[in-house]
């Protein structure tokens, strides 16, 4: 049994200063952030790309937000400063469902994430990588950094906000936080809050991250290659993953054969773990561990809910135009979930069902599904 030895991965997997810039901008924000905890955080910026134009009188604009693992890139080709296509590059262009010669699309990295965005592995004032001194971060606090990024860019209401998983998780956040701002709403595969399964889910990919040795306590960003905690990272990934797919999907694919040429009986792999291998170490080498912590804490703690008199009472505030959006095979945020959002939010009928076996990662994969929703959503005579 030989397996081609790969090089060592990174400390971090994230974009360090000095590496290409790909399609990303920058703004800085032009004071400390306050954060849902009472703290501040100094010297934000978030990365982002943009696809179109923004009209005259700014009404075009679309915010389109990714879920955990993704990034700015949500569209366009891989090159230097971007290791994969966009993930919903079919989606996004002339003629397509968010038509850029009619949209200005807009993509921010995530505040807390590793592609540009201010997260762990950024640089502190005294040029020491946060680490384990970065703060908490709620899904709010991020939607109030997406919001001073609006400000900089000179767009006082986005005429959709969409987003799957995480990026639905923060596009709900908007048209709550900001329904003033939120002319329409796509929600995918995400929940009004997440559930005890759910945090339970995440815990253990943030314990498998905190109990590798190469976690150093979060301060392992100028580690040398091979020393900083993929093998955490690369389990937390092998977890997520299965959550990620349906079990369906998975028997079809693989079954119970063998990778070819190992045997599990002399320590080989089956199919199944060759697969997950892979997607774990991808992630470790374009991924930082710290960032997943943060993010994946964000998403546990998330609950529109919260400080707001509950659920049903919070999403009243939300009456723009809705669709609420599910997937009949996702296993980690089920479709009755979104049908409970349907029912609560005044803007919205009733669920959508995206018909899929691939599981969660459906709203990723059924790109014509997904476009039929978006073309509806940004319809004229909506």
């Amino acid at each position: 049994m030989n397996r081609a030895a790969a090089p060592l991965p990174p400390a971090t997997g994230g974009r360090r200063e000095g590496d290409p810039p790909g399609g990303r901008s920058w703004a800085v924000l032009d004071a400390a952030l306050g954060l849902e905890s009472g703290g501040k955080l100094p010297d934000v910026r978030l990365a982002y790309e943009t696809w179109g134009r923004l009209a005259p009188d700014g009404g075009n604009a679309v915010l389109v937000l990714h879920a955990l693992t993704g990034d700015s890139h949500a569209a366009g080709p891989a090159g230097p400063g971007h290791p994969s296509a966009g993930w919903w590059d079919a989606l996004i262009g002339p003629g397509r469902a968010l038509d850029t010669d009619r949209w200005f699309v807009v993509a921010p990295n995530v505040l807390g994430g590793c592609q540009g965005s201010t997260g762990p592995a950024s640089r502190r004032p005294d040029g020491v990588p946060w680490g384990s001194a970065f703060p908490y971060l709620t899904v709010r606090d991020q939607v109030t950094a997406e919001a001073r990024l609006a400000d900089a860019l000179g767009i006082g209401r986005w005429a959709s906000v969409i987003g799957g998983s995480m990026g639905g998780m923060r596009a709900l956040e908007w048209a709550v936080s900001h329904p003033g701002r939120t002319g329409s709403l796509l929600m995918l595969a995400a929940p009004a809050a997440s559930s005890a399964e759910q945090i339970a889910w995440g815990s253990m990919q943030i314990a498998a991250i905190r109990s590798d040795p190469g976690w150093r306590g979060g301060c392992y960003h100028d580690a040398p290659a091979g020393s900083g905690p993929h093998r955490g990272l690369g389990l937390a990934r092998r977890i997520a993953h299965v959550t990620y797919r349906s079990e369906t999907e998975l028997g079809a694919r693989f079954g119970r054969r063998a990778q070819p040429g190992e045997l599990p009986s002399l320590g080989g792999r089956y199919q199944v773990e060759s697969y997950l291998d892979h997607h774990a170490d991808k992630l470790v080498r374009r991924f930082d561990a710290g960032s997943y912590v943060v993010l994946t804490e964000a998403m546990n703690a998330h609950d529109v809910g919260r400080g707001r008199g509950g659920v049903a009472r919070a999403l009243r505030r939300a009456d723009m135009p809705a669709l609420i959006a599910g997937i009949d095979s996702d296993r980690l945020y089920p479709s009755a979930q979104q049908a409970e959002l349907a029912a609560l939010l005044p803007g919205a009928d009733h669920v959508r069902i995206i018909e899929s076996p691939y599981g969660h990662d459906g709203f990723l994969i059924e790109t014509e599904q997904v476009g039929v929703l978006v073309r509806e959503l940004l319809s004229a005579d909506r």
